[in-house]
């Protein structure tokens, strides 16, 4: 059995997630005790709870102790990853989006093709978006060898939640290609999303549009931002989501969503200056795929290198869990990532 202190690095829910993946891709039972301890709200969430509860689905594997606010719990895989169609609903804001990116790395080494229909909040703050999933991290990954995509049914924000999205995910053929991001390049095309639910009237799609893209020509960037406004979430709300792309390969995103009290122009000025600091300093990955592409490094066939914008505690803590649960090699120079991957395959 695998286990982990789940106050060690971020002491955040990173680790469960990352590790359950982890632990049914190799077959091994899991237990987890301290389960984010480091957050002011220790303890399972609802959307961890239904993450575990997705891939214990998933895989048939048996979970004991998984509640609400628990501390510790025990996670033990069947063995076999099936295909087929599921459906599963936070019943909170909680992130559909981190939902998804633990189902990812599982499904793709599954028995057959995958389709999955969550439903929670899919524009929060401290996770990225369905934007950014959409197009910033699946675009790598299919270099990778991961087939997936990703459609937003219905928005869903905080508090009220309701948002629905549909992730499809077919089988990798074999073990993954490693991801080589040795180098910046030139930017070669920015453009964005900019969508407002049910605030036709104060026309917050247009203004946080605008305000980004004047932002980012002050700084030479001319980048394309469509407003999109929206009649179904079942409350207002607002997301806006800008990506740039580079001669060399390189995706890099910054998004924001909304808030009562949190002006359009507010929200346009915090992502062009996200995406701008990325940018500046010569990073080939933005602050969120830093991490996120670690897991699927570590299960390629092959030496994967990247560039990242810091050296988080996320990307400290998914680094040490591809090394403790998968062997990987992982090497971190100044803000490049070097991760020397095991070749996973499907059993």
């Amino acid at each position: 059995m695998i286990v982990l202190d789940g106050s060690r690095k971020s002491g955040s829910g990173t680790i469960v997630r990352t590790a359950a993946a982890l632990a049914v891709l190799r077959g091994e039972a899991l237990r987890i005790f301290n389960v984010r301890a480091r957050r002011g709200n220790p303890g399972l969430r609802p959307q961890h709870l239904r993450a575990l509860e997705a891939v214990a689905e998933v895989t048939g594997s048996r979970l004991e102790g998984a509640t609400v606010g628990a501390r510790e719990f025990t996670l033990i895989p069947s063995g076999r990853i099936r295909g087929g169609a599921f459906a599963w609903d936070i019943g909170t804001a909680g992130s559909t989006t981190m939902m998804a990116q633990t189902l990812l790395p599982v499904a793709a080494f599954a028995e057959g093709p995958g389709r999955f229909h969550l439903q929670g909040g899919l524009f929060q703050d401290f996770a990225p978006s369905v934007f950014h999933l959409k197009h910033a991290l699946l675009p790598l990954l299919d270099r990778m060898g991961v087939a997936a995509s990703v459609e937003t049914l219905r928005p869903g924000y905080v508090p009220r939640g309701g948002g629905s999205i549909c992730l499809e995910v077919r089988p990798a053929a074999g073990p993954l290609r490693p991801l080589a991001l040795a180098g910046a390049g030139r930017v070669v095309r920015v453009w964005g999303i900019a969508l407002a639910s049910h605030l036709r009237e104060r026309r917050v799609s247009d203004r946080m549009a605008r305000r980004c893209a004047d932002r980012l020509a002050a700084a030479g960037l001319e980048a394309r931002i469509e407003p999109v406004d929206d009649r179904s979430a079942a409350q207002p709300g607002a997301a806006l989501a800008v990506f740039a792309e580079t001669d060399a390969g390189c995706i890099l995103g910054a998004d924001r969503a909304g808030a009562p009290g949190r002006p359009s122009e507010a929200i346009a000025d915090q992502v062009a200056r996200a995406l701008l600091e990325d940018l500046s300093t010569g990073a080939t990955v933005d602050r969120y795929l830093a991490d996120q592409v670690v897991v699927y490094a570590a299960m390629a066939d092959g030496d994967s290198e990247w560039v990242v914008p810091a050296v988080t505690d996320h990307v400290e803590t998914v680094c040490w869990l591809v090394e403790e649960l998968l062997g990987a090699g992982v090497d971190i120079e100044g803000r490049r990532l070097r991760i020397r991957g095991v070749a996973h395959q499907r059993p």
